[in-house]
């Protein structure tokens, strides 16, 4: 009986799940059902569990074998530095990488032993020894290829969910063919017992897609290591006051929960290379609830880090330089936050260098409260031609802010001018590569003493790459206008008017500690309401404290709408070279790929089932299209129609004689109150904006919880991008680049983290300890949870 009903549902997964083409290894059978259905179904003790409808979907829990890897060229700007400056980037770049590993241990719980245990498998051997021993086993080429193609994924995203939608993917191959990869390795060949016990810890959670587990998130809804497992939204919610009444940066911390005497306790640990209490001890009860900071996390590679970046110092062009590296050190080191608030002025102070850089814990998108950073550092040299013209957008910068649709008040009080400059990026550590970066993100330094935009303008070109013959969704006309026009918009309008104006704009109204106000408090007006000013940031606030997990979205909204605010303006476009028609037809595509972004790209990154964003650039594009399809008269319109290939599609459409009668007016009305909100600090009322707009609805004129499943099924992978090498030999630094195919990038990884290096250092050793010491946090899914 058992029996029968076991293949009476295998009879309907073959049905339902024809494109799984491992379905029947993973689901098929009472031994197996444990297992994770790469179609995104999980069986628990045989009862089946489907979380994807049966439509021809592009499954998002694997790597479609269309996947590109783009070489990222650096070698001809990185050939231009003297040999002083070649150091000084070899060493960051050491730095940067080494500091890349704690990404793994910000990802998963099982992130640092995958990476552990299939890069010994890659890294023992030259890669056509291990080719030679996958054949011998018995492994067909389409399966080593999709386990090739699962590291690649894997490295470019520095662990086991993606860096841009921070969904769970697995290999597309069963369990049995992973187990004899693993055995055909040298690894296993010299350590048996030592790749056993590994493969036995995550052969479970790298196959599982149970519920929980297929997103990041805080527990109950996704997986997330900056709080212990046991932590939930709002243990978040209590230790985010406890370190505001502290006064205390929450960018670089962790929390670990544990229970004493029936009472929580919550280590708020910071990461250093010291592992000794802090100077200045902090153990007391605060709501009921115990609250001890300690320090020392990730401590042995953040040495490593601060040993490289001090080799750096000794290279560098400059005091400002010098000091940054320094600073950024005793930051690791001691784990202090203001020594990197520090580090980051003197950065702000060095003016156009031949070798751009920034190093830290940098962008809260991917923790759940919206406030941690993830490690990430970079190294690029200056694009000269391309960076003279961002120069000229920066000196007409307090021109454009007069375009802005807020009152004056509601702008910095001087616009600090910042560095902007396009780079060739030589290395970039974390779990991806944006294309533009607007730093610091310390509100304090940022509102009252500067920041630096880079557009990263050899990642834009790589792109370039993948867009020819690549869009889907538009008529014959629009896709030849974003082939054409698409890179120079997104470079030079997207980038440059998101970064130095969207992310360079607009005020903080603050309260300091003294109870004075940066603001008119008795006279100022709310211009949306006609009242006075009712909110603001109270002392110890900053906006990532008090928005949230609402402010990366909130404030990429922000950003791009300026964007669409701005990109109409002549003297923008003339700073960039374009006139008369040419002109026009910028403005056209600046906006076309706004919505497009908007419409064909941004659902990727929405769960149905939890209603949930996974990605702030694509919450944030949606709401602007939301936005303009709300301003009506067929200013955006969409129509289902059949593809070529039979088969369901959609048509997106511009009408562009309305962007300046119904487009530009909509977008003002909607920016002015991202500002507002944001000035005052009103989370209530910018919540209920926001979230209003990202909605995603199953019926009505814009249906897009169905539409979805047709972006879906039409959907094209994120390109992967291969970073080049340095290493010294006789004292000069020698660059290595790598073929643009995931044998390049693997091979990459195995340069950069080799299993025995000049000093005896064994990575994947330091890996495995720092999860040993978090393990108690995180525990490991078992096979038949």
């Amino acid at each position: 009986m058992l029996l029968s009903r076991v293949f009476g549902r295998l009879a309907r997964i073959r049905k339902l799940h024809v494109n799984c083409p491992v379905v029947l290894e993973h689901c098929a059978g009472v031994k197996l059902a444990h297992r994770g259905c790469l179609c995104g179904q999980f069986t628990v003790r045989n009862r089946l569990v489907c979380s994807l409808p049966a439509v021809n979907m592009v499954n998002p829990h694997v790597l479609e074998k269309a996947t590109k890897v783009i070489q990222l060229d650096a070698k001809t700007a990185f050939d231009a530095l003297d040999a002083k400056q070649q150091l000084y980037s070899h060493h960051i770049s050491r730095a940067s990488w080494l500091g890349g590993l704690i990404v793994l241990h910000q990802t998963s719980p099982e992130a640092p032993l995958i990476f552990v245990t299939l890069h010994r498998a890659f890294a023992s051997q030259t890669f056509q020894e291990l080719a030679d021993a996958v054949k011998a086993a018995g492994i067909s080429d389409e399966d080593f290829h999709a386990i090739e193609l699962y590291m690649a994924g894997f490295y470019a995203n520095m662990g086991n969910y993606k860096g841009f939608g921070d969904i769970k993917f697995v290999p597309e191959v069963s369990v049995e063919v992973m187990e004899k990869f693993i055995k055909a390795s040298k690894a296993y060949k010299q350590d048996p017992k030592g790749m056993d016990e590994l493969w036995g810890l995550i052969k479970g959670p790298l196959f599982c897609l149970k519920k929980g587990v297929e997103f990041l998130g805080f527990n109950g809804k996704g997986v997330t290591t900056y709080f212990s497992s046991n932590c939930t939204e709002e243990d978040s919610k209590l230790v985010g006051r406890f370190m505001t009444s502290k006064n205390m940066g929450m960018y670089i911390n962790r929390v670990f929960k544990t229970m004493q005497d029936n009472k929580p306790v919550y280590e708020i640990r910071f990461p250093s290379a010291k592992s000794d209490p802090f100077p200045k001890k902090i153990d007391e009860e605060f709501e009921g609830s115990r609250f001890v900071v300690t320090r020392g996390d990730y401590d042995e590679l953040l040495q490593l880090v601060a040993d490289e970046l001090k080799k750096a110092a000794d290279h560098a062009g400059n005091d400002n330089e010098k000091n940054m590296l320094l600073k950024y050190s005793e930051s690791f080191e001691d784990g202090s936050l203001d020594a990197h608030y520090d580090g980051s002025r003197f950065w702000i102070k060095n003016k156009s260098p031949a070798v751009e850089t920034y190093i830290g814990f940098i962008e809260t998108y991917r923790d759940p409260a919206g406030v941690r950073g993830e490690f990430e550092g970079f190294v690029a040299m200056v694009n000269k031609e391309m960076s003279v013209k961002f120069s000229a957008l920066v000196e007409n910068a307090e021109t454009l802010l007069n375009h802005m649709p807020w009152p004056k008040e509601f702008e910095k009080d001087k616009f600090l001018k910042p560095d902007f400059t396009s780079l060739d990026v030589l290395t970039f550590s974390g779990s991806g590569i944006p294309s533009g970066i607007n730093i610091p993100n310390y509100d304090e330094i940022r509102q009252y003493e500067g920041f630096k935009n880079v557009s990263l303008g050899n990642v834009i070109f790589a792109s370039s790459k993948v867009i020819a013959g690549d869009i889907s969704f538009l008529n014959d006309d629009d896709a030849k206008l974003v082939e054409k026009y698409g890179v120079q918009s997104f470079e030079q309008l997207q980038v440059g008017l998101h970064e130095l104006l969207g992310h360079g704009s607009g005020k903080l109204f603050v309260k300091d500690t003294s109870g004075g106000f940066n603001f008119d408090k008795n006279n100022l007006v709310n211009p949306l309401t006609g009242s006075k000013i009712t909110s603001w940031y109270e002392p110890g606030e900053s906006y990532d404290s008090k928005f949230g997990a609402l402010g990366s979205a909130y404030e990429e909204c922000r950003a791009e709408t300026t964007c669409l605010q701005l990109s109409h303006i002549p003297e923008v476009l003339r700073i960039f070279g374009y006139e008369g028609e040419e002109a026009e037809v910028m403005k056209r595509v600046s906006w076309l790929t706004m919505v497009y972004s908007g419409f064909a790209k941004a659902l990727e990154s929405y769960q149905p089932s939890t209603k949930a964003w996974l990605q702030a650039h694509s919450q944030a594009r949606y709401v602007i299209l939301r936005v303009l399809l709300e301003a009506g008269q067929d200013l955006i319109t969409v129509e289902e129609v059949t593809g070529s290939d039979g088969k369901p599609d959609l048509r997106l459409q511009v009408d562009y004689s309305k962007i300046d009668s119904v487009g530009r007016p909509a977008v003002a009305a909607f920016l002015r109150k991202l500002q507002v909100y944001k000035s005052c600090g009103d989370i209530a009322a910018a919540k209920e904006m926001f979230m209003n707009y990202s909605e995603v609805p199953d019926e009505g004129k814009f249906p897009f919880g169905k539409w979805r499943e047709i972006l879906m099924a039409r959907k094209k992978p994120r390109r992967l991008l291969v970073c080049a090498n340095t290493s010294v030999e006789g004292g000069k630094v020698q660059l290595k680049s790598y073929d643009g195919d995931v044998v390049g990038m693997i091979q990459s990884f195995v340069d950069r983290y080799p299993l025995s290096s000049n000093d005896g250092q064994d990575l994947t050793q330091v890996v495995h300890k720092l999860w040993q010491k978090d393990q108690i946090h995180f525990p490991l899914l078992a096979d038949d949870a």
